[in-house]
């Protein structure tokens, strides 16, 4: 079989070429540089690949997305209709993502935040004693990203809720259902995002969910820029609906040096590293799923595009 690795901004494409080599010998993997396209090649590891990949490769049948979110994929307009298109189920990201939800809401819940600022002061001031109780923790999306994310907060002791459209149950967290969601969110101080971006969660993060929440709440957004609309969390900011917030993902990457979340004192921005795809974990994940192509058995993963994830 002839596989093609094809990615307009990874750093180190040879790497991964070699290291999805080796882990499938059988098979033919080479780096797609848009030069010399073989034709002939079955299957693509892609992310952010070169528009002219789906036109100069007309025998793929399957992609790979080096990434959860196949949001991007879905937009480029020749993207042929009979690939199959196979989402990363972790690949080392959901460990990470939970890391980084946990650091902010501790930071937050503990006041190590404000900690920072004392010490700035040269200031020896406890604050109050955590009541994890009045931190309820609510997860958009309950994949495989969004439940491990609620289990380590829940694995801490915070109350912990999940709103999925499915709404089936998460060991140690609440469960809400798509038509849940006021539900949800009344039952939310802190509300982190990790749902995949479709037409129907494109800016879900508004004023108008914002003023569900319960009081002085805190926003983790470690999904996709599009879900956010910034004015709404500027607003809701200013007008103390949220507290602060920490953000991993923006419509426009990098974020643009004159973006008002750079200066603003509430917001943390970090560079869309909550989540990375860890080489050898997600090599080994896509040769699995090679491998079974082969013997004709079934995948998991596989996008379905109607719902967009």
């Amino acid at each position: 079989m002839e596989i093609v690795f094809a990615s307009r901004h990874d750093s180190e494409p040879l790497q991964w070429v070699n290291t999805l080599q080796a882990a499938l010998p059988e098979h033919n993997v080479h780096l797609w540089d848009g030069e010399a396209p073989s034709g002939q090649a079955q299957v693509a590891v892609v992310w952010a690949p070169p528009v002219e990949l789906f036109a100069r490769e007309p025998q793929l049948t399957h992609v790979f997305n080096l990434g959860a979110g196949v949001d991007a994929l879905l937009r480029l307009p020749d993207l042929p209709a009979d690939i199959t298109l196979v989402r990363m189920e972790d690949g080392g990201m959901a460990v990470q993502m939970a890391e980084y939800v946990l650091h902010y809401l501790i930071r937050e819940s503990r006041d190590l935040g404000c900690y920072a600022s004392l010490q700035s002061q040269a200031c020896w001031q406890p604050q109050a004693d955590i009541d994890r109780a009045a931190w309820p923790v609510g997860v958009m999306g309950g994949g495989v990203m969004g439940r491990r994310v609620a289990q380590a907060c829940a694995a801490l002791d915070y109350p912990v809720s999940v709103w999925s459209r499915s709404g089936q149950p998460v060991a140690g967290a609440q469960a809400f259902g798509q038509e849940q969601l006021s539900d949800f969110l009344a039952n939310t101080r802190v509300l982190v995002n990790v749902l995949p971006l479709t037409a129907a969660t494109q800016g879900i993060l508004s004023r108008t969910l914002f003023q569900h929440l319960q009081a002085d709440a805190y926003l983790i957004n470690i999904a996709r820029g599009g879900h956010l609309v910034d004015a709404d969390l500027l607003e809701a900011l200013e007008n103390g609906r949220l507290r602060g917030a920490a953000l991993d993902a923006f419509v426009q990457e990098p974020l643009p040096k004159e973006h008002p979340f750079w200066a603003h004192p509430r917001i943390q921005v970090t560079p869309h590293v909550a989540g990375a795809s860890l080489m050898a974990m997600t090599v080994n994940q896509i040769a699995g799923k090679v491998h079974a192509m082969t013997r004709g058995e079934p995948i998991s993963g596989v996008v379905n595009r109607a719902r967009g994830y």
